[in-house]
């Protein structure tokens, strides 16, 4: 794989991470190995596509989890149950 490849790669993963320096540095890179603005918006796309569908799963995920969770709280008691 080559470093255009890899830096890629890196724009996908900056992306759904989150991380805004990361993304600016690995821009940059790709610039450099000979990625073009066409190969990056699609990078940034593909990750954007990823980091959506993560990000619906893990929200249906903390659904479920809460549900749980509020069948099995005492609510006889007051306070959340953290010992406050």
């Amino acid at each position: 794989m080559d470093n255009r490849i890899r830096e890629l790669i890196a724009i996908g993963a900056s992306v759904t991470a989150n991380c805004q320096p990361c993304l600016k540095y690995h821009v940059s890179k790709a610039q450099e190995g000979g990625a073009d603005e066409q190969e990056i918006l699609e990078a940034v796309a593909i990750a954007k596509m990823v980091r959506k569908g993560a990000m619906a799963k893990m929200d249906q995920f903390a659904s479920t989890i809460l549900k749980a969770a509020e069948a099995t709280v005492d609510t006889s008691e007051k306070g959340c149950g953290c010992g406050q």
